[in-house]
C-alpha cells in the first residue's frame, strides 16, 4: 500500500452490510426542503461527475446512505486546509465522498474500506471515468480487519484524515484505530452522529440510537488532552476531532 508523503509536520459489521435505517438523513437536519435547496444554490461547488454520481445513487433503494453534499464540502475544505497527503475512508458505498475530495486534491491518495462489492463497482466505474482511480486503494473486507492490518504493518500516523461512515456499532473501535492511523493534529470525522435527532429521544433504545449515544458521550468525556472535538448539525450530523498525539 503506498502513500505519499506528507508535506505537514509532525458501515458495516465484520460479518454482514447493514440495511440503513430511515432515521439515517442525506441532507441537514432541521432544514425544510426549501432552505435546503437555497443552501445549495448559494453554496455547492459540485464537479459534474459527481453530480452524476449522487444523482444516480439517490435513485438507488438505499440512497439515504450517501453523505450530504453540503457535509462533503466541509470535510473537503477542511482537509484541504490540513494540505492532506494520505486520507482514509470507512464505509465508501458509492464512492460519492471519495470521488469528490480526490477530484478536488491531486495530490491525494485515499485508502477505502467496505465490504459491498455491488456498491463498490458503481463507485470504480465513477474513478475511473474521472480519472482519479490510481489515488484511491479499495479495500474490500471488514473495515476493522483493514485497520488491524494497516497498523500492524507500519502505518500509524501515515494518515491526514480519516471519514467514518459506517456500522455504527463499530464506530467506536474505528476511532480508536483512526487515533493509531491518524497523525498528530490530523482529523478525525465521523458521519451521523444526530441519528436522525434519534440520539436525543430517550424513548429511542435501539441498537444503532444507542450505540451512537453512547459514542458521543465516550468522545466528549474522553476528549480533553486527547483531542478537540465539535459536534456540527451538519448534514445527518458531523463530529470532528483534531488529535492532539
Amino acid at each position: 500500500m503506498v502513500l505519499q508523503k506528507n508535506l505537514n509536520p509532525g458501515y458495516y459489521r465484520d460479518n454482514e452490510r447493514l440495511e440503513e435505517e430511515s432515521t439515517m438523513s442525506n441532507s441537514t437536519l432541521g432544514l425544510d426542503d426549501r432552505l435546503q435547496q437555497y443552501v445549495l444554490d448559494v453554496s455547492l461547488q459540485e464537479p459534474e461527475a459527481c453530480a452524476r454520481l449522487r444523482e444516480q445513487t439517490l435513485a438507488m433503494p438505499d440512497a439515504n446512505m450517501i453523505s450530504s453534499p453540503e457535509q462533503v464540502q466541509l470535510l473537503k475544505l477542511l482537509f484541504k486546509m490540513l494540505g492532506a497527503r494520505n486520507g482514509l475512508e470507512i464505509g465508501t458505498f458509492t464512492g460519492y465522498t471519495s470521488l469528490r475530495l480526490t477530484m478536488a486534491m491531486p495530490g491525494l491518495r485515499m485508502t477505502c474500506c467496505d465490504l459491498s462489492e455491488e456498491y463498490t463497482a458503481i463507485a470504480r466505474e465513477h474513478w475511473r471515468a474521472a480519472n482519479v482511480d490510481d489515488r484511491i486503494d479499495l479495500q474490500l473486507g471488514p473495515a476493522q480487519q483493514t485497520l488491524d492490518r494497516l497498523i500492524d504493518e507500519g502505518f500509524e500516523g501515515a494518515y491526514d484524515f480519516a471519514y467514518i461512515d459506517a456500522d455504527k456499532a463499530g464506530y467506536r473501535s474505528y476511532v480508536e484505530s483512526c487515533l493509531a492511523l491518524v497523525r498528530n493534529g490530523g482529523l478525525i470525522t465521523l458521519d451521523n452522529v444526530l441519528w436522525g435527532g434519534s440520539v436525543a429521544d430517550p424513548e429511542d433504545n435501539s441498537e444503532d440510537t444507542v450505540a451512537l449515544r453512547e459514542l458521543n458521550l465516550w468522545l466528549h468525556q474522553r476528549a480533553p488532552g486527547r483531542f478537540d472535538l465539535s459536534l456540527v448539525p451538519i448534514g445527518d450530523g458531523l463530529t470532528i476531532l483534531r488529535k492532539y498525539y
